[in-house]
């Protein structure tokens, strides 16, 4: 190689190295260009409600504020929303009172339920020494007229010693009417009236005898007949069930 060559060689070597660290701060400056460019044409389209004070970098743990959605004053907010409560509860309540009313009044007794809760019966018809068998609440009712032999004998009668002690005065409000529900207090049958050892009733199921009171005298009955609640709405009519 010629001395002319060389000297060519060696001044381009050296041109290169000067312009190496040119070329490297070129380029480290070329992002940070493009990041500021960027920022800011970002900046001037949208402003993100989490920016805080003029940093470049959006800050996510700001909460931003909502003042200017909030309406102007809290106390009418307030008024109307305990206003809505209280419509609210006041309807709520009419419906569960309508609902309670409907369900009990469709749970009571039915007209005709009503129709057999009394029943007055006419005592003139009956005459003295009968008795007449009458329908309450689905069961047979006892009216006999009795004639003096026979209060008589139910108030002579030492009841004190029967199995359900009971005076005859206990049983009546009239001595001359003894009114009892037809029903046999062992195993529920209907006794035949005017029969059996003590003049009264028969049950010929289980062989019970009952006085003339309706006292349970003989066999198996624990109890005597039961006297319902009535009362005399006049001297010639009794009201069953009153």
């Amino acid at each position: 190689m010629s001395i002319t060559q060389k000297a060519a060689a060696s001044l381009a070597r050296q041109t290169a190295r000067q312009q190496v660290p040119a070329l490297r701060q070129t380029a480290a400056l070329v992002p940070q260009r493009n990041y500021a460019d960027s920022a800011s044409t970002s900046h001037a389209n949208f402003h993100s409600p989490y920016r805080r004070g003029t940093g470049d970098r959006p800050d996510t743990t700001h909460i931003p504020s909502f003042k200017k959605y909030r309406a102007g004053n809290e106390t009418g907010n307030k008024v109307f929303q305990y206003f809505m409560i209280g419509a609210f509860g006041g309807l709520s309540a009419l419906g569960a009172k309508d609902t309670v009313q409907n369900f009990l009044v469709n749970m009571s007794a039915s007209a005709d339920v009503l129709a057999q809760a009394k029943v007055e019966i006419d005592l003139a018809s009956i005459p003295v020494g009968k008795n007449v068998i009458v329908k309450w609440r689905g069961k047979p009712v006892f009216i006999r007229h009795r004639t003096k032999d026979e209060i008589k004998e139910a108030e002579d009668t030492d009841w004190q010693k029967l199995r359900d002690p009971q005076a005859d005065s206990d049983r009546v409000q009239k001595p001359e009417w003894l009114i009892m529900l037809g029903v046999c207090t062992h195993l529920g049958c209907v006794p035949i009236g005017e029969a059996g050892d003590f003049g009264g009733w028969f049950c010929p199921c289980h062989g019970s005898h009952y006085d003339i009171s309706g006292r349970a005298r003989k066999g198996p009955a624990p109890l005597n007949l039961e006297i319902p609640t009535y009362e005399f709405s006049s001297d010639e009519a009794v009201v069953i069930g009153a």
